[in-house]
């Protein structure tokens, strides 16, 4: 680590970029393919289960068991979405049609800089975060970059010069705004109670695991069993800003097609997902990290108590790996969540969401706000 460190910035910047595209596309293509075997089995079908390549299906009884999982669909999807043709029809406004799949995906890429993976602990015992960029800043980093995604949408649909995807775009910017709004005040609290009085003010992501880090009180348990409210509000505004149903208004099959990327085919269609599904993990996992204990495995039951029981003090590598899959495994229960919802609520009427997100959402939020921060102002001089 204090090689990379002492390297030049620009190879660092470059290490790190390239790492984010190699873990986030893998990722998001296997999120597809998941999504997909995940609906399957709801529906008592197979899913895929086709695709193999040729020297793997030789190998006896691992190549059947391969096959019928699904992997290779993950190798043949990209191949095809990387080679297929790329239709640009000619009513279009060729420049902003073009560049807005990479504007999508740009905000999903950058938010993951800001967001903590899972953590080990130095010589001195004091806990050293895995993240690119550990930032005092970092929820305010993921909400600025992440809300920058609509953009996309926006100038998706207005470029196609088409109406459905013009209507799915305004429906993306709307559906934004209403739900923006809960989900930051659904964060508030959680950050009124990190920043005790008198002690340095820190809107660090980092500082929000190290809370639910202790092994008694309030301070071991996660963000969900003090917050309950705050985090169901953060869950349903999370489906909405990523655009899942029931909240898939800028897509909505029923009544625009297939919204924003109506006129989108081959790679640049592939793109808009690969940022849907980045944005998924990016707000699983600050899900994870704000309501559900970040890289501890249970309540009051901290990664430095495991670390200890299995023998791994003084093993850095060792903690930052248990630590690792720790939080990788409440991701994809998240990521799960999201999945088992679409296939089986029912998609929002247009009104119902607009209506949910105004009357109902906002002041629960709000009222939720007002009652912690009454009720902190009031505890933590006691505690």
């Amino acid at each position: 680590m204090e090689f990379f460190f002492q390297l030049p910035l620009w190879i660092q910047a470059t290490a790190k970029g390239l790492a984010v595209i190699l873990v986030i596309f893998p990722l998001a293509g296997m999120c597809s393919l998941a999504e997909r075997k995940v609906s399957a089995w709801m529906q008592g079908r197979p899913g895929p289960n086709r695709a193999v390549v040729p020297w793997v299906a030789w190998i006896p009884f691992l190549g059947k068991f391969l096959q019928r999982l699904g992997l290779f669909h993950l190798m043949a999807d990209g191949a095809k979405f990387l080679f297929k043709e790329e239709p640009v029809p000619g009513h279009v406004n060729k420049f902003y049609f073009i560049i807005a799949p990479a504007v999508a995906l740009l905000p999903a890429l950058t938010t993951v800089v800001v967001v903590p993976f899972g953590a080990w602990f130095d010589s001195a015992g004091a806990l050293v975060p895995l993240v690119l960029a550990n930032v005092d800043i970092g929820i305010i980093g993921v909400f600025a970059v992440s809300s920058l995604g609509v953009y996309a949408l926006i100038l998706a649909g207005w470029a196609s010069n088409s109406k459905y995807p013009f209507l799915g775009g305004v429906r993306a910017s709307a559906q934004l705004i209403s739900y923006e709004l809960s989900m930051t005040l659904a964060v508030l609290p959680v950050f009124l109670l990190v920043n005790a009085p008198g002690g340095k003010g820190t809107l660090s992501l980092v500082d929000v695991v190290a809370m639910q880090s202790g092994t008694s009180g309030w301070h071991g348990a996660w963000g969900m069993m003090i917050m309950p409210l705050s985090a169901l509000i953060f869950l349903i505004a999370l489906f909405a800003e990523t655009n899942r149903q029931p909240f898939d208004m800028p897509e909505s099959e029923a009544d625009l097609v297939g919204g924003f990327h109506t006129e989108y085919g081959a790679f640049k269609w592939s793109l808009f997902f690969v940022a849907e599904y980045a944005h998924m993990i990016v707000g699983s996992a600050v899900f994870a990290l704000l309501f559900l204990g970040g890289w501890n495995p249970l309540p009051w039951v901290p990664l430095a108590s495991v670390a200890g029981w299995l023998g791994l003090t003084g093993l850095p590598f060792a903690v930052a790996l248990l630590s690792l899959v720790i939080f990788l495994g409440k991701i994809i229960a998240l990521l799960f969540l999201f999945m088992w919802v679409r296939w089986t609520v029912p998609r929002f009427r247009y009104d119902q969401v607009m209506k949910l997100g105004w009357q109902t959402l906002l002041p629960l939020s709000i009222g939720n706000l007002i009652f912690y921060a009454l009720a902190i102002a009031w505890l933590q001089p006691r505690v």
